[in-house]
């Protein structure tokens, strides 16, 4: 497969080889048609938006796993950061605007919040992956590796949380939209323009993320050390540069998530818990590392999420996407697209 191979021709290529994926992919498209005749256009859009952040978070959970082997299960407090950095940008934008107005600042005001939001979620990686997990690399034996790393993220997660509770306190920040424009209608179905921006700007970070992994030197590095570690070393790729960086492009992406989603998941403490649960839902739903099932994968547990809250109610809502991680793990255990983490059974 060359560096020019795109999204699409990659994900055929895997389907037709892959009959799991095959199976879920058709079951998934007529479980949402059979939702849009039963429930109407809004679910099915709703399914869409919702699917691109799942992606969105997805994919940096995808990322570091697959090229470093950490079950990052600090991967909601990325999101939670990305949601109070974007809050603590875009409120004083939003009072000086109130006395004010300026059109076009009003419009660039939220991506503003989100690309602070988004850089500040890059130096976190960093920071966490050069003070933290470098020092654990180089003292942890073969075979201890993701067990470590594991219960290092745990503690991170209680670090972050708490911290957070300490200097901020439990009390809830957010906005009730970013910007003041009507509901567009699509298919007869009113949307918030919040919503459509957010899937535009999920849509838009995984494309560029795409093309960075496959038309740039430093995106083969990285898929080049997600195949084989030691061979990437020998080839004279640094690891120092190319693990960092890997970190903090996947903590981006969560704070990303977090900043585009504030309207409705509002910055407290413990917010990143569900965007972290349907992470993992999607991640081992589709294989462990793979980023491009990860993109699908966020829409298909988009689709049994919204199925299920539609038919059964929405305290059934994570069921259905438990319900299937616990049969793909029984029946394919590497995932339906089939894991990218290079002997992950053997650490």
């Amino acid at each position: 497969m060359t560096e020019q191979t795109s999204f699409l021709d990659s994900l055929q290529e895997t389907v037709s080889e892959n009959g799991p994926a095959t199976v879920v992919i058709a079951g998934t498209l007529v479980l949402a048609i059979f939702l849009g005749i039963a429930a109407g256009p809004s679910q099915i859009i709703n399914s869409i938006v919702t699917g691109g952040m799942w992606a969105l978070m997805a994919v940096g959970l995808a990322l570091v796993f697959g090229v470093m082997n950490i079950p990052y299960f600090a991967h909601g407090e990325s999101f939670m950061v990305g949601a109070y950095v974007s809050y603590f940008v875009y409120n004083p934008l939003s009072n000086y605007l109130q006395n004010n107005p300026s059109p076009f600042l009003s419009a660039v005001a939220p991506f503003i919040g989100m690309l602070v939001a988004t850089m500040a979620g890059f130096v976190m990686g960093v920071i966490l992956e050069r003070a933290i997990f470098y020092p654990l690399r180089l003292r942890s034996k073969a075979g201890e590796w993701v067990m470590n790393a594991f219960l290092l993220t745990l503690g991170i997660t209680f670090v972050l949380t708490n911290g957070t509770t300490l200097v901020l306190g439990p009390n809830f920040r957010g906005v009730p939209r970013y910007w003041d424009v009507e509901p567009v209608e699509l298919l007869g179905v009113r949307v918030s323009f919040d919503r459509i921006m957010a899937f535009v700007v999920a849509i838009v970070a995984i494309g560029i993320l795409w093309a960075f992994l496959r038309r740039t030197r430093t995106g083969t590095a990285i898929r080049a050390t997600a195949q084989d570690e030691v061979g990437a070393q020998m080839m004279g790729i640094n690891l120092n540069f190319i693990f960092p960086l890997t970190f903090g492009l996947s903590t981006a992406l969560a704070a990303l998530a977090g900043a585009s989603l504030l309207f409705i998941f509002q910055a407290y403490p413990t917010v990143g818990l569900t965007p972290l649960y349907m992470s993992w839902y999607v991640v081992i739903l589709v294989g462990l590392g793979n980023v491009a099932g990860a993109i699908v994968g966020g829409f298909i547990v988009a689709v049994l999420q919204t199925a299920t809250q539609q038919f059964l109610g929405i305290a059934w809502g994570n069921v259905v996407p438990i319900a299937a991680m616990v049969l793909v793990l029984i029946l394919v255990p590497s995932g339906i697209f089939g894991s990218e983490v290079k002997g992950i059974q053997e650490q």
